[in-house]
This record gives C-alpha cells, sequence and structure tokens, in this order.
C-alpha cells in the first residue's frame, strides 16, 4: 500500500479572545491508502480538529499536510473547496440531510458540482443507494427514515462521487447500538471490499474495533498509533 496522508509536525493554534489556546502539537502521522482508521481521545484532545485539517475543512497554523503528492496545507480557501469536493467523502454524527429533500435528491447534491446530466446523476445516486441497501427507499424524505436509515443515505451522499478517502466524526454517535453496528459493517464492507480509505473520530471503542488502525490522541498529542487488531 502506499502513503494517502502524511502528516508532519501539525500544529494548531486559535485566538480565543487575549488568549492564545494551542490544540495540536507537533502531530506526525501517515495514513496508507485502503486503511480505515480511528482517531480516539478524550473530549478536548483534538480529534475533531485534526480530522477537519485532514478533510480540508481547516488549515494547520504550522506544519506540512500532503494528500496524494499535493501540499494542502499550502492552498486557500477556494483551493480547498474545490479539492474536497473532488477528493473528500464526509459523514457527520447528525446526517446533515436537505428534509425538504427524498433520499435520491439527498444523495444526488455533491454531483450538482460536476457536468454530470441529471440521468447520469439519478443513475449514480441509484447505484449508492442500492450500496447502502436503500434502493427500496430512495423516494422517502429523511422524516419518512429512521436514524440508521438517514445515515445510511449520508454514506451514500459521501460515496456517490467515488472520493479519494471518507471521513467520519463520530458517524454513530446519535445511533442505538444496533444501528451503529450495522453503520459500522456498512463502513467496513466499503473498506473491505470496495477498498475506500476511512478516518474515523469515535470515542466508542467498540466502533474502534471495526477499523484496522487507531491513533489515540492526548491534549493535542499523538499518545499511540497501532493496529485495532
Amino acid at each position: 500500500m502506499s502513503t494517502l496522508v502524511s502528516l508532519r509536525n501539525i500544529t494548531k493554534t486559535y485566538q480565543r479572545g487575549p488568549e492564545q489556546v494551542k490544540v495540536l502539537h507537533g502531530i506526525d502521522l501517515d495514513i496508507e491508502q485502503g486503511d480505515f482508521v480511528a482517531l480516539m481521545g478524550p473530549s478536548g484532545s483534538g480529534k475533531t480538529t485534526l480530522l477537519n485539517l485532514i478533510g480540508g475543512l481547516d488549515s494547520p497554523s504550522g506544519g506540512e499536510i500532503t494528500i496524494e503528492a499535493e501540499r494542502i496545507d499550502r492552498m486557500s480557501a477556494g483551493q480547498l473547496s474545490t479539492w474536497r469536493s473532488h477528493h473528500v467523502g464526509f459523514v457527520f454524527q447528525f446526517y446533515n440531510l436537505m428534509p425538504m429533500l427524498t433520499a435520491q435528491k439527498n444523495v444526488e447534491l455533491p454531483l450538482l458540482l460536476t457536468h454530470l446530466g441529471a440521468a447520469q446523476r439519478k443513475r449514480n445516486a441509484e447505484i449508492a443507494l442500492t450500496l447502502v441497501g436503500l434502493a427500496d427507499r430512495r423516494s422517502h424524505r429523511p422524516n419518512e427514515l429512521s436514524g440508521g436509515q438517514q445515515q445510511r443515505v449520508a454514506i451514500a451522499r459521501a460515496i456517490v462521487s467515488d472520493p479519494t478517502f471518507l471521513i467520519c466524526d463520530e458517524p454513530t454517535g446519535d445511533l442505538d447500538r444496533q444501528s451503529a453496528e450495522e453503520i459500522l459493517q456498512l463502513l467496513q464492507l466499503l473498506n473491505r471490499e470496495h477498498g475506500k480509505t476511512i478516518i474515523m473520530v469515535t470515542h466508542d471503542p467498540k466502533a474502534a474495533e471495526y477499523a484496522t488502525h487507531t491513533v489515540h490522541l492526548d491534549k493535542g498529542e499523538l499518545v499511540e498509533a497501532a493496529p485495532a487488531h
């Protein structure tokens, strides 16, 4: 496998009033193509900050972020936006679905940024919904779906553009245990059978068991990076 994500001496500092708060302290981390990485650590350890930097939602205060030989830490906000649309699929804790749109139309949303025509967008959305087991729910709106089904729609939306990797921020944090396990099994399937690289923030040790590697953060420092099993 080749290195997909390379972080070198990553720092992140936020200005809060007169005070500077340093969230990340010199993080070095490599993530290989095809990995399923669980980022773990207590609240305030810097997990989501690190995830946002890898996903191009924020820029580091210092250090280098190289993804597929591209230095994204050097990109402007506009360049990052374009880069994200081509390379990153996002899955959040609270689904972030558009309530007035059907499952299919929600999944199609990222494709509106492409040159695909309406018929191909529909076809791609149907393929993604079939992959997550929701082909028969494509005409349902979010309020007609369970929490687990809404998260499946969100995952279909994340993969419909065939991104380089998936960023998942507490994807099971709002679900009951059975629904959570179904979502984790789906992510594991996407990783094992479809080769998707997945980077997931979680505080749940059971969720981390589905990953191939775990990375532990504490007080903005990398304290452990090891295979999950």
